[in-house]
Order: structure tokens, then C-alpha cells, then sequence
């Protein structure tokens, strides 16, 4: 894990994402703070949607569609 401050950071920041890409975690700091980590990003593996999951959740009324009183002229 290494440091570097903000204008660094921006100075150098395409060879910062190629030593990120290659597994390396980088930290960003202002004023010797650390505000930001960088890591290498790792794709989810997602499954298939399943429909129905929220079935009987949602309810819409039979007055949905009507205006609002409030907007009414």
C-alpha cells in the first residue's frame, strides 16, 4: 500500500492505474490524510434475474391514474 498526495496523484495518475491494474492498492491523501483508496476493480459474478421476486410488495390502486387534488383547476 503506498501513499501519494493529491498533485502527485494527478501528476502521475495513468502510471498509478497501470500499478493499480497489476493488484497494487494506492492511497490518496490531502494534507497527509487518506481520503481515497484505489483497487483494482473485480466483476460480480451475477446470476440470472428471477422474476416475482417483490411479487405481492407493490400495490397500485384502482384511483393511480387519477389527478392529484392538489393540481387540480
Amino acid at each position: 500500500m503506498t501513499v501519494f498526495n493529491i498533485h502527485e496523484a494527478k501528476t502521475h495518475f495513468s502510471k498509478l492505474l497501470i500499478r493499480v491494474m497489476s493488484g497494487e492498492e494506492i492511497i490518496i491523501a490531502k494534507a497527509g490524510k487518506p481520503i481515497v483508496r484505489l483497487l483494482p476493480y473485480e466483476n460480480e459474478i451475477i446470476g440470472p434475474r428471477t422474476s416475482g421476486i417483490d411479487k405481492g410488495k407493490v400495490i397500485i390502486k384502482a384511483n393511480f391514474d387519477e389527478p392529484l387534488p392538489e393540481f387540480e383547476l
